[in-house]
């Protein structure tokens, strides 16, 4: 005589089932260290952004989100380390986000992808590799964003009502600068010209702008620091 025992499986029997194999394969201690580690990163990657920025307008708000950036991106390693199909489910939902901010600065988005590896690296447990990987980029960024001087370009906006003053501008700007060229030129309604000049700056010439000035028959000259790229 033979005896079938029917089991019956409830949904709350596979949720406890499931519940319990992911907690004991949970490490508190290890989670607790790749977290330290990220903050930690996070923190040595917000102080070099703040000391090496030469940019024009010093963002904090993007710096913090450099720091955060590297806690968030250890987070979700850490959880779907343990769980091939939560991780194909986490693509596809980050995968809808944009980053719809532009980036201007290069050095900005050399930033970001240096918190998303350290954070990931954090996450995943590379906790050596990551601390000597991030003091080796930071000693990089302090040599060459400190020691190399870069010559920034400036354009210099002049208005004027007669074409014989262009070439006394031109003379004034070979004397006075080490290199220039001319972006665009208008003429408005036969009466006035605008020519825009990019000009490089020699060493403590800051008369620039009052020698142009001061010029018969210029109505205004302006300069202003740019990133090399114009649009006419």
């Amino acid at each position: 005589m033979m005896l079938t025992l029917l089991t019956i499986t409830t949904f709350d029997d596979i949720f406890k089932s499931s519940f319990l194999e992911k907690s004991s394969s949970f490490s508190l201690i290890d989670s607790l260290i790749g977290m330290a580690t990220a903050f930690l990163i996070g923190l040595f990657i917000y102080w070099i952004y703040k000391k090496t920025f030469n940019g024009v307008i010093y963002s904090h708000s993007f710096n913090i989100s450099l720091m955060v950036m590297t806690l968030t991106t250890a987070l979700v390693i850490m959880g779907i380390s343990q769980n091939v199909l939560l991780s194909l489910g986490m693509v596809g939902a980050l995968s809808i986000v944009r980053f719809r901010t532009p980036i201007k600065d290069p050095m900005d988005l050399i930033f970001l992808f240096w918190s998303v590896a350290a954070g990931i690296l954090c996450g995943a447990g590379f906790i050596p590799l990551v601390v000597v990987g991030s003091i080796i980029i930071g000693l990089v960024i302090i040599l060459f964003q400190n020691k190399i001087v870069v010559e920034n370009p400036y354009l210099l906006v002049v208005k004027f009502d007669d074409e014989s003053v262009n070439t006394e501008i031109e003379h004034i700007l070979t004397n006075s600068t080490k290199k220039y060229m001319l972006k665009s030129k208008t003429i408005v309604q036969d009466y006035e010209i605008e020519v825009t000049y990019e000009v490089r700056m020699k060493e403590n010439d800051s008369q620039l702008v009052s020698n142009i000035s001061k010029v018969n028959g210029v109505s205004s000259s302006v300069m202003l620091s740019y990133d090399g790229n114009f649009t006419a």
